[in-house]
């Protein structure tokens, strides 16, 4: 590595980084770096330099953002292999957000998935679509050339425990809140039906809801998700028509809900003849339990995507009702689009049909899972809720924190994340709380400093006298 560096950096015009970031390319294209090559502590380089500690990271973060330089937690920052044939730099031609002392914002706000071959992947099927018959192109879709897709999205969803499931019971979707509506068209009648949610929980249920003009009403919830109790008791109110719930993650405190609590759900249900609608889009391992859908198959619908597990960007879901209600959701998405466009739904079935994109689909999912290791290296002190296959934390902030004040507090130090306010209802009550998503769109390296910053914040809260 010596022989590479001058005593000072060559003058010219241009930031200090990219003279950093240009001069160790050059090494690694020229062999003067090899594989494995381990770079120079970052302190040491800039006094070697003479230049700040700062503007080495960043020369760094940026060479590992492109995918040349590899960060390991505790051992430095080593020369990377080569990458394989699938994967595309996608990444490393972003622009950065800001120009400040952390690079750029670092977003927490939603998930953000690596991209682990999933992008050559979805080029390479956009190609085999492009020449494809001409007819895909210039028709309307009918119901009967998406049996091939439909059947793709059964063969990928055959390891859940959804009961019987044929392609007839699949409605295409486009991604899970077009899925939620959905489903909410199909069931809500009356001029102010009513649905239930948990009192925290994902926004989208909100505001399917207010768009079918509904009424939403909050239901109190416990570690294992909906209290059955109390929904048995605001049923009995109100004569709810659904309930929205997500047993395998829930969002946003990542809770489980065990099979016992299902099954008490259900039999609520089933006394006051409420429609279960079940998001599983957040969930990327295993189903550990079964689905609303097998457990009381005459009133469990389902909604998931591949935008938590492939990526967001073709807003691709799937709603599948119960077996005697298949041909209302299905008259639902015909009656409003008619259907997926003709060569996105082709793109998915190539796509879901590749051998290849499931073991993409369990390195994402890995790679997430690092992301939420060094989360809970930084963070694990303090009352968290995680699982290695969930692309988020839920954070119970420590005395002396507020959730709005802890957000701000977070934003300043270049961090976006989600109070609890964000998931409540507007007349409900939320802890002091906050969704902490994994951002695979950074290097682990800068995603640990922003862990490292929450931490900082989280050991030293306010101390003020507000009069």
């Amino acid at each position: 590595m010596d022989t590479i560096w001058p005593e000072a950096l060559p003058k010219s015009k241009g930031p200090k980084y990219t003279l950093v970031a240009d001069t160790i390319r050059k090494a690694i294209d020229n062999k003067a770096l090899e594989v494995g090559s381990k770079l120079p502590p970052v302190r040491e380089l800039a006094y070697r330099l003479q230049i700040t500690p700062g503007t080495v990271a960043r020369a760094y973060t940026i060479l590992t953002e492109e995918g040349l330089l590899q960060a390991e937690v505790g051992r430095g920052t080593f020369v990377a292999p080569p990458k394989s044939p699938l994967l595309d730099d996608v990444w490393a031609r972003q622009l950065h957000l800001r120009d400040d002392k952390y690079n750029a914002d670092v977003s927490l706000f939603s998930p953000r998935l690596p991209d682990v071959g999933q992008v050559a992947l979805i080029r390479e099927c956009l190609k085999k679509v492009s020449q494809a018959d001409p007819r895909l192109l210039m028709n309307y879709p009918t119901r009967d050339a998406y049996q091939p897709m439909r059947q793709a999205v059964v063969e990928w969803l055959s390891d859940l425990p959804l009961g019987a499931v044929t392609h007839d019971d699949v409605v295409l979707t486009h991604g899970g809140q077009n899925g939620l509506c959905l489903v909410f068209q199909t069931i809500l009648r009356g001029p102010k039906p009513v649905v239930l949610v948990e009192d925290l929980s994902y926004a989208g249920f909100r505001r399917a809801g207010e768009l079918m003009r509904a009424e939403v009403v909050g239901v109190k919830m416990d570690k294992w998700g909906v209290d059955p109790q109390a929904m048995d008791h605001i049923l009995r109110q109100t004569q709810a028509q659904a309930v929205c719930v997500s047993p395998e993650v829930q969002n946003p405190t990542g809770t489980h809900t065990p099979l016992e609590r299902r099954k008490e759900v259900v039999e609520v249900a089933r006394r006051h003849d409420l429609q279960i609608i079940e998001d599983d889009c957040y969930r990327m391992g295993d189903a550990r339990e079964p689905s609303y859908r097998a457990l009381a198959p005459e009133r469990g619908w389902h909604v998931s995507s591949i935008s938590k597990i492939l990526t967001p960007a073709l807003r691709v879901g799937f709603a599948i009702a119960p077996r005697e209600r298949s041909v209302d959701l299905r008259r639902s998405a015909e009656y409003g689009y008619f259907g997926l466009a003709q060569p996105l739904a082709e793109l998915t079935r190539l796509l879901l049909s590749d051998p290849r994109t499931r073991q993409i689909a369990r390195d994402v999912r890995a790679r997430m899972g690092d992301y939420v290791r060094v989360t809970v290296n930084a963070l694990g002190g303090f009352d968290l809720n995680w699982a290695p296959d969930v692309p988020f934390v839920w954070l119970n902030l420590p005395s002396g924190w507020r959730a709005a004040a802890f957000s701000r507090a977070a934003e300043r130090e270049g961090i976006q994340l989600r109070s609890a306010d964000e998931f409540a209802l507007r007349d409900g009550r939320a802890p002091n709380a906050v969704r902490i998503a994994m951002n695979g769109h950074v290097s682990l390296e800068r995603f640990e400093a922003a862990m490292q910053r929450l931490r900082a914040l989280l050991d030293n809260p306010p101390e003020q006298i507000s009069v």
